[in-house]
Order: C-alpha cells, then sequence, then structure tokens
C-alpha cells in the first residue's frame, strides 16, 4: 500500500513538473520567430560591445547607457570587466559613446549596472540613479554628473532589505523612486524553479529615506518601471505575463492598477516617448533563445510602441524587430527628436534617425 501511495504522489508530482514545464515554454515564446521590422536608417553603435540593457535621455539630449550587466543565466562576452555607464549626445551630427569616468572612492571592480534613471534638481543639477549588482547583491547608487568633465560623482549607496533582485527603477524626487522586484529568490535553480511553478512573488516598492513600502504586488517577474509625462501614472512591465500595468500614483506612493496591456512578447525595460507620451518597450520575442543561447540561432530583437496606453483600446505597433542577425536580446528603447536608441542585455546597440 505505501509503495502504491508513493508512486501515485511520484506520478503526480511528474505530471504537475510536465505540465508546468509546457506552461513555461508557451510563456517564454519558444517557438516563435518574428518578421523584419527594420528602418532604413540604423547602424549598431561602435563602442557599445558588451551590452545596453537600459538607456535614460535627458530632456536635452544626452543620453545615459548602462553596459556591461551580468545577470544569472545571461549570456555575457566579457566576464572579468566591470560595467560601465557611457554618454551619447544625440544633438552631434554623429553621435558617439564616451565611457563616463566614476570617481575615486567607489568600487568599480564591481560594477554591474542594471536599470537606471535620471532625476534633475532645482538647480539643474543632474543626479544618475543606478540599480547595481556587486557580488550578486542589489544596491542602488546615486552619482552626480558632472557635464563638463564627462565623469559621475559617487554620493551614495542605498542598502535595503526590500531592496532585493532590483531590476529598475524610476526616481521621483531627490532619493524618492520606485523600484521592481524581478525575482523572490536569489539562488539561479531557486529563480528557475520559480518561473516553473509559476509562483507571483515579486513587487514594486517605494522607497524614501522616511519610508520604504511595497507599493503594489502580485507579479510573476516585475521588470522595467516608468512614469507618464504628467507624472500621474506608473507603467510597469512584468516580462513572464509578456504585459505592461498601468497603475495610477496617490499622493501617499501607493499605486492603484487601472489596467494591464498583453503584448504577447516578453516585456523588458520601458520608456516613454517625451512628444507623444507613447510608451516604448524593448522585447524579448523568444526568451528561451536567451537563457539557452546559441550563436547558430541566437535570440531576436523587438520594439513596440504603445499609443494610447490610457483609452480602452490602446493601438500597438512594431517599431523594429530582428531576428538577431543584427541585434540580440534588446531589453530597451528610447527616443529623442526621431533618433532611436536600442539597447540589448549583452549584445550591442543601435541608432536610428526615423
Amino acid at each position: 500500500m505505501g509503495k502504491l501511495v508513493a508512486l501515485t504522489l511520484l506520478g503526480a508530482g511528474l505530471a504537475l513538473i510536465g505540465e508546468r514545464l509546457m506552461t513555461l515554454r508557451e510563456r517564454t515564446n519558444a517557438y516563435r520567430e518574428v518578421e523584419p521590422v527594420e528602418p532604413q536608417n540604423c547602424h549598431l553603435i561602435e563602442g557599445l560591445e558588451n551590452g545596453s540593457e537600459d538607456i535614460d535621455i535627458l530632456p536635452r539630449g544626452l543620453a545615459f547607457i548602462s553596459s556591461g550587466l551580468k545577470y544569472p543565466g545571461m549570456p555575457n562576452f566579457a566576464p572579468d570587466e566591470p560595467g560601465q555607464i557611457f554618454l551619447m549626445d544625440l544633438n552631434e551630427q554623429n553621435p558617439r559613446v564616451q565611457a563616463l569616468n566614476i570617481s575615486d572612492g567607489f568600487d568599480k571592480a564591481s560594477f554591474n549596472p542594471h536599470g537606471i534613471s535620471t532625476f534633475i534638481d532645482k538647480d539643474q543639477i543632474v543626479y544618475l540613479y543606478v540599480v547595481n549588482h556587486p557580488h550578486m547583491e542589489s544596491t542602488v547608487e546615486i552619482f552626480k554628473f558632472e557635464e563638463q568633465q564627462r565623469s559621475l560623482v559617487h554620493l551614495k549607496t542605498i542598502k535595503h532589505e526590500l531592496l532585493k533582485s532590483v531590476n529598475d527603477i524610476v526616481v521621483l524626487g531627490a532619493e524618492q523612486f520606485y523600484a521592481t522586484r524581478d525575482h523572490y529568490f536569489t539562488n539561479f535553480f531557486l529563480v528557475l524553479l520559480e518561473m516553473v511553478m509559476d509562483l507571483r512573488w515579486t513587487y514594486i516598492l517605494f522607497y524614501s529615506p522616511r519610508e520604504v513600502k511595497v507599493v503594489a504586488k502580485g507579479f510573476i517577474s516585475a521588470n522595467g518601471i516608468t512614469i507618464s509625462p504628467d507624472k500621474k501614472y506608473i507603467y510597469v512591465a512584468d516580462v513572464l505575463d509578456k504585459n505592461i500595468h498601468v497603475m495610477k500614483k496617490h499622493d501617499n506612493w501607493d499605486l492603484t492598477q487601472l489596467k494591464v496591456i498583453q503584448l504577447g512578447t516578453l516585456v523588458d525595460n520601458l520608456t516613454v516617448d517625451p512628444d507623444t507620451g507613447d510608451i516604448l518597450a524593448g522585447c524579448h520575442p523568444n526568451a528561451i533563445k536567451l537563457l539557452m543561447y546559441n550563436t547558430e540561432d541566437p535570440p531576436g530583437s523587438e520594439v513596440l510602441r504603445i499609443q494610447n496606453a490610457l483609452s480602452e483600446k490602446p493601438r500597438i505597433s512594431t517599431e523594429y524587430a530582428n531576428n538577431g542577425s543584427v541585434l540580440q536580446g534588446s531589453s530597451v528603447a528610447s527616443v529623442y527628436q526621431g533618433k532611436l536608441l536600442i539597447g540589448t542585455v549583452f549584445h550591442k546597440a543601435l541608432y536610428c534617425v526615423l
């Protein structure tokens, strides 16, 4: 009798795991290929060879680019090199990237930058907030941008027990930001189990020196986050649920979900077109190709534009799509006055004139 019960439980367990794995393959778009959508005036950006995971463009056209992310399960072409922040002036005729120097006193050797967000104070001083994973932990680093010297002065490292597996941030004020947690566990194998079992334990938190709290939860993997031009709404990507959550921001910093926009592709970082208010989403058309990297069949890239996100029927269009022959693993897209930058988790970056 005992053996029968054991065999029954084993069979049920294997059946559950099999069903979960099939669900995961569907969720990661394991069989999807993209049809190419490639603007005419695009070229790869020289000097960005090891990723350009997130991009934030100032209102005057200076683009900050995080590069060199080492992320569990993802390819990395320069594992022994520290991460960097690059600058690109989109006002130039032929803009080029320049690595920003970082002030002494900061541990540059373990710098592992992920999501970034800028803040400009009343004196027009620019601050860059960077999600950092030194030794695979999670911190938020605050830098002051010295434009003349093309450098970053490190001001502060923020740590907190809720700042675990941080993916992206959007800064709202001096030391005030929302941050996303993309996994509940930090161990890679437990992360895989978390994905397989469809655990919805990740969240968005609000941080300030006075208060740190979870303001929205129930995501499979909360990823990119940004804010509407009028500062009333927060947009959050749930990469494994293949959607964008539109959240209303309240005076106490809490968030209320208004709607969910399903996209059918794995949504990474989000930015907003400053001229139109449209959402731009860097996406992974087939995540299995990211997790099981093959140079002969690399992961593709996809950028979607979402217009009228608050309406009943937002309009979704494809700005860029490539099967990996040019750009692999797109994670972000950002625009400035008709110029489009597309970044990747570990690969190159693309510059287009629309």
